[in-house]
Formats: C-alpha cells, sequence, structure tokens
C-alpha cells in the first residue's frame, strides 16, 4: 500500500534537509534514538522509548532535493523537496506495512505552521 501526503513547510529547503537527515534534529520529532549517514549507502537505526526499532538503508540522497530510505521491514520511503514561495514543499511517497513515518511527518509540517 502507498501512503502520498504533501505538506509545504514555512521554512528553507536547506532547515528541512536537516530536520529530515540530521540525528539530533530527528530526535526531536521522529524517533528517542538515531543514527543515520544520510548519504547513498548509509545506513539509519531509529529507537523509540517503548522498544521499538527501524533499520533502513539509504537508496538516494540528494541534499536539499530527495532522499529515499529502505526500511528493514520491506517499506520504503521517499522524500521530496522543493522550494516554493511558501518555504519549502515536501512531498512524502511511503510505501510500507505501517503509516508512522507519513504519520510523523504530518507531525513535523504541523510544528512549523
Amino acid at each position: 500500500m502507498e501512503v502520498t501526503r504533501e505538506v509545504v513547510l514555512e521554512a528553507p529547503v536547506e532547515e528541512v534537509w536537516s530536520a529530515l537527515t540530521d540525528p539530533e534534529q530527528l530526535e526531536e520529532w521522529f524517533a528517542n534514538d538515531v543514527e543515520l549517514d544520510p548519504r547513498e549507502g548509509g545506513e539509519g537505526v531509529f529507537r523509540w522509548d517503548d522498544g521499538e526499532e527501524r533499520r533502513a538503508t539509504v537508496v538516494e540522497a540528494e541534499p536539499g532535493e530527495r532522499l529515499v530510505l529502505d526500511w528493514d521491514d520491506e517499506g520504503t520511503v521517499e522524500l521530496t523537496l522543493e522550494e516554493v514561495e511558501e518555504g519549502t514543499r515536501l512531498l512524502v511517497r511511503e510505501t510500507t506495512p505501517e503509516f508512522s513515518t507519513a504519520l510523523e511527518l504530518r507531525a513535523l509540517a504541523l510544528s512549523y505552521a
């Protein structure tokens, strides 16, 4: 199943990219403990206080433009950024058995509103 979301954030592309790729910033809004090498072929580990852990491999990384993660649970998430007059348009396409990433990104969008 695929979930697609599009949000416009009132922030520059560089700031949104950092929120999506910097482990310290990801720990502020996504997971409690994050390890991420946001380069093509890089690995990511996302841990939550409830014991949940998800691992990912970075399939594509074009700084400020596109990030694609392949989750170990066979899901993928594709994040595409585009500069627009209002700030940054973030398009999220997620194919996964769980919808947690899309929902968390929606929460991020609300925090910028």
